[in-house]
């Protein structure tokens, strides 16, 4: 006797299979579309001004064609906005203005700033809004496909879309992590403060090592920078050391003398973060109060002097 058939999967249970199109090829836009077609979708259409975003478009999206924004939104079921920030709520009015947008279309933006509410235009047009932003750092080649898994994204959406949107998140590698519309400009300074200044913390350590005479700055760095972020994530103002907060108020100021003389542009942002430093260790009872006191003192002469005196070339 034979065994039987397995079951068949509903259409209703499989993932619809979209039309993408993409606005935008800046580092981001580029990489989620081949994110969604390694999930079974389409990239049909991309729009893109510069050399470089064309590049990047045939890099990423081989043999979809580049064309007008209007014509994206033709072609596609999915539309991903990723454009600069700034750029975004003029985007969307003048894409609805224009009745561009289509009724059931999908309308994705890639904004950390912003929530679902920006693509109001467009859902008044009768197009389904959802803000997918991927918390992750672009480079703009084929590796950030691959950064995609297991990244999470702050996701917001009208309620009756939540579900849709986790979908979209899952099926591009990562992990989707809700956000409320009105934490939005929080959520994103978090990351901002986190991933944008640590790029310049590293960039400037690397150039004064540079200066010091290490060869490899790189490789002197990584595996201290490595465990200093580990143990960050694990145990938060716990895993802070160094001069600060053990309240080295003399090694403290021996650092600043040495920055005012080889890399004075770096001197403001050295004791802006000393000072948050010192702060959080003496919250956290890491930094001992009689050492704090002649430590916060050398800041503040230092932080007074640096208002005052004259300003290096680096400014």
């Amino acid at each position: 006797m034979n065994a039987p058939a397995a079951p068949e999967t509903r259409s209703e249970d499989r993932p619809a299979r979209l039309t993408v199109g993409v606005v935008g090829a800046g580092r981001v836009g580029p990489a989620l579309a081949a994110a969604l077609r390694l999930a079974g979708h389409r990239p049909v259409a991309v729009s893109a001004v510069s050399d470089a975003s064309r590049r990047r478009a045939a890099d990423l999206l081989p043999d979809v064609p580049v064309v007008e924004p209007a014509r994206v939104l033709a072609l596609a079921d999915l539309v991903l906005l990723t454009v600069p920030d700034d750029a975004l709520p003029g985007l969307v009015e003048g894409l609805a203005d224009t009745g561009a947008v289509r009724p059931g279309q999908l309308i994705v933006h890639s904004s950390g700033r912003y929530g679902a509410r920006v693509l109001d235009p467009a859902r008044r047009a009768g197009a389904l809004p959802l803000a997918l932003h991927p918390a992750m750092t672009f480079t703009g080649t084929a590796v950030d496909v691959q950064r995609l898994a297991g990244c999470s994204f702050g996701v917001t959406a009208p309620d009756e879309l939540r579900l849709a949107a986790e979908a979209l998140v899952i099926e591009m590698g990562g992990e989707p992590e809700w956000v409320a519309e009105e934490a939005r400009p929080l959520y994103h300074a978090a990351l901002a403060l986190g991933a944008n200044h640590l790029v310049t913390l590293v960039a400037q350590s690397m150039e004064l090592l540079h200066k010091a005479g290490v060869a490899a700055p790189d490789r002197m760095l990584g595996p201290l920078l490595g465990a200093a972020l580990d143990n960050a994530l694990r145990s938060g103002d716990a895993a802070l050391t160094g001069p600060v907060a053990r309240g080295d108020a003399g090694t403290v100021a021996a650092h600043v003398a040495e920055l005012r003389k080889h890399a004075p542009g770096t001197v403001a942002g050295y004791l802006a973060m000393a000072r948050t430093t010192a702060d959080r260790a003496l919250a956290h009872g890491l930094l001992k109060p009689e050492l704090a006191e002649d430590l916060l003192g050398v800041l503040a002469a230092d932080s007074t002097a640096a208002a005052d005196g004259p300003q290096g070339d680096d400014r």
